[in-house]
């Protein structure tokens, strides 16, 4: 059997995905998890109270940790203090979970950030890994951070870190603004996006569980930052087009001038989410494709396809009409 591989968050959407497919490339793997939550079948399950508490013995025999435990974004944040929230887990614990890992023999620690840590708009062109880092929330300025110190770390400790930036990541029980506008669709609801021409970078959940096996094992990786992505930037109008189709109900897009929908963001207050849904964000992936000879096995429409075909199956059918 292959070198063991530790993922924090292994109970997690991207964490399932990443544990089934190295159980299928025959490597052993370790699921740190808080708590009770159960790990994919086949992972040895190691739980902790905290990532913050995470101590060497969840990294025992791993050669390679995947970091994927994290406060994750959300849109409206209840902390007295979002910033420290997010440093405490994103930063404080994720330096933590890195210390430990090299004080118990791991020699790679794959950190997955996210796109947040450069910028949430790509200002005319796509986002590389060499950009300046402007992030633009509290959940991105903990991401910056951690990549910031994971690195004075690897130099001070001989630990190799690699850094992934995915850009929105979904496939099957994907969550939040993916689920929630697949929902739309597949119910007919009218969206206001039909002339809305940004363009979005995706990555499928396999996408990223292969590219980080690959950051974790290949020789190239280490002191690399990677993004990662499908290869292809739908716009959002079209990206809801491609979801309709394979959900079997067309989406019903109205024509709503951009104009308009930042006017009507200004009067509700809810400019900031306008901007993100008119603005372009599209991430250049060529840095892994060159470096590391990678290659996304699956193709946007695929994983699309897959995605809406996991919605149809678990969704509840609409109650019939009692008279």
């Amino acid at each position: 059997m292959s070198a063991r591989v530790a993922i924090t968050g292994a109970n997690g959407f991207v964490g399932r995905a990443l544990a089934h497919m190295l159980l299928a490339q025959g490597r052993a793997v370790t699921g740190v998890v808080r708590g009770d939550a159960a790990c994919y079948p086949g992972v040895d399950t190691y739980s902790i109270a905290s990532i913050e508490s995470v101590s060497p013995e969840a990294f025992a025999q791993a050669q390679a940790v995947i970091h994927l435990a994290a406060r994750v974004h959300v849109m409206n944040d209840a902390s007295a203090d979002p910033l420290a929230a997010f440093r405490a887990t994103n930063v404080e614990g994720t330096l933590r979970a890195a210390e430990s890992a090299a004080r118990a023999g791991a020699t790679r620690f794959v950190y997955v950030s996210s796109i947040k840590a450069l910028a949430e708009l790509d200002n005319g062109r796509p986002l590389k890994e060499t950009d300046e880092r402007r992030p633009p929330d509290p959940y991105g300025i903990s991401k910056a951070e951690a990549e910031v110190k994971l690195m004075e770390l690897g130099a001070r400790t001989g630990l190799e870190i690699v850094i992934v930036r995915p850009p929105l990541v979904y496939g099957p029980e994907v969550r939040a603004n993916f689920l929630n506008l697949m929902s739309a669709i597949a119910k007919g609801v009218p969206l206001p996006i039909g002339a809305v021409e940004a363009r979005r970078s995706l990555c499928y959940v396999d996408n990223l569980a292969s590219a980080l096996i690959e950051c974790a094992t290949h020789m190239r990786a280490a002191g690399q930052i990677f993004h990662v992505t499908d290869g292809e930037d739908p716009s959002v109008a079209d990206l809801a087009r491609l979801l309709g189709r394979h959900l079997g109900r067309s989406a019903r897009l109205l024509p709503v001038p951009v104009g308009m929908l930042k006017a009507a963001g200004r009067v509700t207050g809810k400019s900031a989410q306008i901007d993100r849904l008119t603005g372009s964000l599209r991430v250049d992936s060529t840095h892994i494709r060159d470096m590391l000879g990678w290659r996304p096995p699956v193709s946007l429409d695929a994983g699309l396809a897959a995605t809406a075909a996991w919605f149809r199956a678990t969704q509840r059918p609409a109650p019939a009409n009692v008279r």
